[in-house]
């Protein structure tokens, strides 16, 4: 509680941190959480890269601090709830178990501190690629992983620069007609399954792209990634939701591979503005 960067939250929603990827941002994802303080913590799918780790191995330090860190979130009292994604969907094989103070769960209902009743899923279920063509996923997978690359090396570049952290793969989603309209159709179809369950809205990932709107009077939020936007969903003491970007609330190009920060990057960070 010394940090005057700590935050205090009710609920934080990650998801989509693809741990075992060179394309994680897993020191960015370290730095959130030395700087949060939650009740709960909503694991939404995709955290490991069950995919990625059966073609390579790859698992940096960061990655494994990151497992630890939550582990120890947990054993401190924080509830973690894990909905598995399709990128470790060998974990829904454990529905109902508990894993060092987590819970491994297929969906969820969160109710807010203001009433509000919120269906927690991947997203997955609602993407009919994955689910129907799963050949064509594996090859978007390793397309999308090849593009993240050579983002990684872009901004190697921008960072050297003192510039702050693009994302191409986000700016061909606002920009390409296709890529707008399987987004439109993940959303809505996520949006309806809320109506049919009865509940207020839906937190989801599984698209990599930070939102939170109406859609027909069901609150759809997506909370984002952690190899792209570096986002998190967070709920606050009233029950208030609110997008966190990490990498533009805080000075990305103070971080190095390593994960080291100077003294400036630990300023507190500014109050978030009212809804």
């Amino acid at each position: 509680m010394g940090d005057p960067g700590v935050r205090s939250y009710r609920t934080v929603f990650i998801s989509d941190i693809h741990l075992g990827t060179k394309g994680c941002q897993a020191e960015l994802l370290l730095d959130f959480i030395r700087h949060i303080e939650c009740e709960t913590l909503y694991l939404v799918g995709d955290i490991v890269d069950g995919w990625k780790l059966r073609s390579g191995w790859h698992w940096p330090q960061a990655h494994n601090d990151v497992v630890q860190k939550i582990l120890r979130m947990a054993r401190k009292g924080v509830k973690v709830i894990y909905v598995p994604g399709n990128h470790d969907e060998g974990v829904r094989d454990f529905v109902g178990v508990h894993f060092g103070g987590v819970i491994v769960a297929r969906d969820a209902i969160h109710e807010t501190a203001d009433g509000k009743r919120f269906l927690v899923v991947h997203g997955d279920e609602f993407d009919g690629v994955v689910q129907h063509a799963r050949w064509l996923a594996f090859v978007g997978d390793y397309a999308y992983r090849v593009l993240i690359a050579a983002n990684t090396l872009f901004n190697r570049v921008r960072r050297r620069l003192g510039f702050g952290y693009w994302s191409f793969s986000a700016f061909l989603k606002t920009r390409v007609k296709n890529a707008l309209q399987f987004v439109e159709n993940f959303e809505a179809a996520v949006a309806d399954e809320a109506r049919r369950r009865g509940v207020d809205g839906v937190i989801c990932g599984h698209i990599h792209k930070a939102e939170m709107r109406d859609i027909d009077g069901i609150a759809y939020i997506n909370d984002g990634d952690w190899v792209e936007s570096c986002s998190a969903l967070v709920e606050h003491s009233d029950g208030r939701l609110e997008i966190l970007e990490w990498a533009k609330l805080r000075s990305w190009s103070a971080i190095d591979h390593k994960g080291r920060r100077p003294e400036p990057f630990l300023e507190p960070l500014a109050e978030p503005a009212a809804a």
